[in-house]
């Protein structure tokens, strides 16, 4: 018996592997619309055309401060967010989508849509069922591992 660890029999090697592609993927076809993957989650959060302070968007996307502070430096200067004053307090700053990033997110969300059937070719809908469900439970396991 061999000690020998072989990535491709490894499930993590595979998560990886997927995880990887659909990123690049994914970012290829936001791309034109001006987004990229990992903005995601600050697109999500105000797709509605409300506005969030940095603070709850951090939370939200479950990134660090300092990380969603560049981010929104970032998206800002890129044109897909803006930022002004809250009007509860006068030392922080509301973020909100600008009307531009508004009238691109549907037709990100349906990009995205597409590469999730494209992924999922092939799959009966028991397979998907069972994908995310064993997928949620690896991310549940790994959650628990982190500090």
């Amino acid at each position: 018996m061999s000690d020998s660890w072989d990535p491709r029999s490894s499930a993590s090697f595979w998560i990886n592997h997927a995880s990887r592609a659909l990123l690049r993927i994914e970012d290829g076809r936001l791309r034109p619309l001006g987004f990229g993957m990992r903005q995601m989650p600050v697109l999500h959060a105000l797709a509605d055309g409300g506005s969030m302070s940095q603070k709850e968007l951090a939370r939200f996307a479950g990134v660090e401060q300092p990380t969603m502070a560049e981010m929104l430096a970032r998206m800002e200067r890129d044109g897909v967010v803006e930022r002004g004053p809250d009007p509860k307090d006068g030392r922080a700053s509301l973020t909100s989508l600008t009307r531009k990033s508004l009238l691109r997110l549907p037709k990100a969300k349906e990009a995205l849509m597409e590469v999730e059937r494209e992924a999922m070719a092939g799959f009966s809908a028991a397979e998907k069922e069972l994908l995310l469900t064993l997928l949620q439970r690896v991310a549940k396991n790994l959650g628990s591992l982190e500090p």
